[in-house]
């Protein structure tokens, strides 16, 4: 582990000091500055010959921490680092995975490109909104999932499995659905959810068993403006759930999210700390979980050039 060596930008120092305590490392010396005319500045410590690991999520504001981890890299390339792996706990524009009309970008690829030219060797993600992002990279990705940190949460209210359903709150979250339900047992419900724009959604129907009575959880990689999560909410509510719990690896919480989550009255929000939560983000029942001892152990298992899939393996 000496040839190790972990940075962090500024969009959640946080996360990457707990990355180097579950590891037993110092978090590397990294100067980063902002010049008055709004302009980036980087200066590490040396790093020649040695395996560098870059912890930034590419979350609000997200230009200003995408340049910022992409100046970092290459403040490491120049330095003569053996190898870069760009640790992107959140993974900004990948809702921007394919042309779903004319004449609009996939953006999500154009950040991948931008990743890979500066400089990274490799990408450590977790939860990314679309799987596929993987290959938009020239370069390994490792990609982590927080639904064994979720579930464990879960575990420990003890749920009846009789009483619980798990809820996908729209067709794409069908799979996720399964595989909590594989692990903490219950019935599987679907919301079918209709977009009318990129902002405003509708849910129409609940496909599956039936939730009156029941304790529902709902899961998803993201909450950004919390319509689509609190349209189900109210669904699953006007059915007769008895209790209702919404978890998510991304708390992005953007713009009325947190009065529309407080309206909603679930009785917890569940989220990771893969990006930092605003100050002001009064959530009633927040609940914000670690994955610092999950990225961490990535971490060490690509250093010492170990399977990264093992860490998932275990049978429910």
């Amino acid at each position: 582990m000496q040839e190790l060596k972990i940075f962090s930008g500024r969009a959640n120092q946080k996360l990457a000091r707990d990355i180097c305590g579950f590891l037993n490392l110092e978090l590397g010396d990294c100067t980063l500055s902002t010049f008055p005319d709004g302009e980036f500045h980087c200066k590490i410590e040396d790093v020649r010959g040695r395996d560098v690991f870059l912890v930034q999520p590419t979350c609000p504001p997200v230009n200003d921490t995408l340049l910022e981890l992409l100046i970092m890299i290459d403040t490491c390339k120049r330095a003569s680092a053996k190898q870069i792996t760009a640790v992107v706990p959140y993974y900004g524009y990948a809702r921007q995975d394919r042309k779903d009309e004319g004449r609009v970008p996939i953006t999500a690829k154009l950040v991948a490109n931008l990743i890979t030219r500066a400089g990274a060797d490799r990408v450590l993600a977790m939860d990314l909104h679309a799987a596929q992002i993987q290959g938009f990279f020239d370069v390994p990705v490792d990609h982590l999932y927080a639904s064994k940190v979720l579930n464990d949460h879960f575990r420990t209210f003890d749920f009846p499995p009789d009483d619980l359903v798990i809820v996908a709150p729209d067709e794409g979250s069908i799979k996720r659905a399964v595989g909590h339900a594989k692990r903490l047992g219950g019935s599987i419900a679907i919301i079918d959810k209709r977009r009318s724009n990129a902002y405003e959604t509708k849910q129409e129907n609940l496909i599956g068993g039936s939730v009156e009575g029941k304790v529902c959880l709902m899961f998803d990689d993201m909450i950004s403006t919390a319509g689509s999560i609190c349209g189900a909410v109210r669904l699953v509510r006007e059915k007769g759930a008895k209790e209702i719990h919404v978890a998510a690896t991304h708390g992005l919480f953007a713009g009325n999210a947190v009065e529309r989550l407080n309206d909603a009255k679930v009785d917890s929000v569940v989220i990771t700390d893969s990006i930092p939560v605003r100050e002001n983000c009064n959530i009633n029942n927040l609940k914000v979980l670690s994955v610092a001892h999950m990225l961490g152990e990535a971490i060490r298992r690509i250093h010492q050039c170990q399977s990264i899939s093992a860490m998932f393996n275990s049978k429910p």
